[in-house]
């Protein structure tokens, strides 16, 4: 299902990330960059053991941060691992901490001339951020962000929904979208 936005095809879409073939995948990694459950252990698993020693390279990922690694056994060149906050009842900033999340993949695919880019659900895994609010958050930001910038080499952005609820969240969140 997609809708487009300043000439840009925002999809969203129900599957495995790792197998999407795009420029980048977005990884909602942990602050060590070592690997872990969920999608960030999906992406370890498909991109082999040279992924690991990259993060180990990079070293740490302050929370919405992003870190840039090649995607070695993966179908894209590169993995922006992005720390998203863990959900406390959204009165510590966690919004604001999972906007950055996505605007700063953004700006650093923006900078590598990424013409397409996959998105998880950023911090809605074990993490527990709301789904709609999380939906919701990336929704705005990528809209906020096409709107801003004038110049930028992305033709796509997928939204990456692997279970219902966030598949849900997204077919609210996304104009066009049913």
């Amino acid at each position: 299902m997609l809708t487009r936005k300043h000439g840009v095809t925002i999809e969203l879409w129900r599957g495995d990330i790792t197998r999407l073939e795009v420029d980048a995948i977005v990884n909602a990694a942990n602050n060590g960059l070592r690997g872990g459950g969920g999608v960030d252990g999906a992406i370890h698993r498909a991109a082999g053991p040279e992924l690991l020693q990259a993060c180990m390279h990079i070293g740490h990922c302050p929370t919405g941060e992003v870190r840039l690694t090649p995607g070695f056994r993966l179908p894209c060149r590169y993995v922006f691992h992005t720390v998203g906050p863990v959900w406390r009842g959204g009165d510590e900033g966690e919004e604001t901490l999972l906007a950055n999340c996505y605007r700063n993949c953004l700006q650093l695919a923006a900078e590598n001339a990424v013409r397409s880019i996959a998105f998880p659900a950023i911090s809605c895994g074990v993490y527990g951020f709301p789904a709609l609010s999380a939906m919701n958050i990336a929704w705005q930001q990528i809209s906020d962000w096409l709107t801003d910038q004038q110049e930028h080499s992305l033709q796509r952005i997928v939204l990456v929904a692997y279970d219902e609820a966030v598949w849900q969240a997204g077919c609210r969140v996304m104009p066009g979208i049913s």
